[in-house]
Parts: structure tokens; sequence; C-alpha cells
């Protein structure tokens, strides 16, 4: 698969985890939505990495790539969000962030999704 076709499915999919995690949000049901807003943000950076012809597969792949994309632009904050949006994949399993704390990292999530969305 090329890598356009490979970034374009990445993309696709953080559309879809997108929607799913605000529908998730709006049902109060923020277990789900912390996982499906992690996923959105991850597969974005996988749609980076694909134009750029990387593959990524593992979690610790994705974060050293986000790393090496702060390293470039540090003015736009990129590994202090998907900080955060690490922390949405945690609550997953544990269930510990507080709606409210939920709601905030969705913001950050959206603001982390629209900036690396500049380098499709």
């Amino acid at each position: 698969m090329s890598s356009t076709v490979r970034a374009a499915h990445y993309k696709r999919l953080n559309g879809k985890y997108l929607k799913d995690g605000e529908a998730l949000l709006a049902r109060k049901d923020y277990v789900q939505a912390s996982e499906k807003l992690w996923g959105a943000a991850a597969e974005v950076v996988k749609a980076v990495a694909a134009r750029r012809g990387v593959t990524l597969r593992a979690h610790r792949s994705i974060s050293q790539f986000v790393a090496k994309l702060d390293d470039e632009h540090p003015e736009l904050g990129l590994a202090a969000e998907f900080g955060v949006a690490n922390n949405l994949h945690t609550n997953f399993y544990e269930d510990w962030l507080a709606p409210r704390m939920v709601e905030k990292h969705a913001d950050v999530v959206r603001s982390f999704i629209r900036k690396m969305e500049r380098f499709l």
C-alpha cells in the first residue's frame, strides 16, 4: 500500500474516532470517549508519519514520532498535547479522570489534531 493510500486510511480512521468520541461525550460515556479520542490522536499521527513514508505500529513508535515532530516544531507544543491524549488512553483502563477533565482533555485533543493536520 502506498504512503498516500496509508495516510488517507489513517486520516479516515482519525475522523471516525473523533466523531465517535464526540458522540460518546454527548452521552456522557467518558470512559469510552477517552479511548476514541486517544485513537483519533494516534491515527492522525500515523497519517502524518505515512505521508513521510514512515510506518508506526506500536505506542512507543507513535510517541517517538510525536517527539520528533515536537523537536522540529517546538512552538506547536505537540508533545505536551499528545501527553494529554495519552492520559485519556489510561483513563479508558482506569476510569480515574473526572468528567470535567475528560471534557478539557477532549479540547486539547481537538487542538492537537488541528495542528497535526498542517502536516498532511
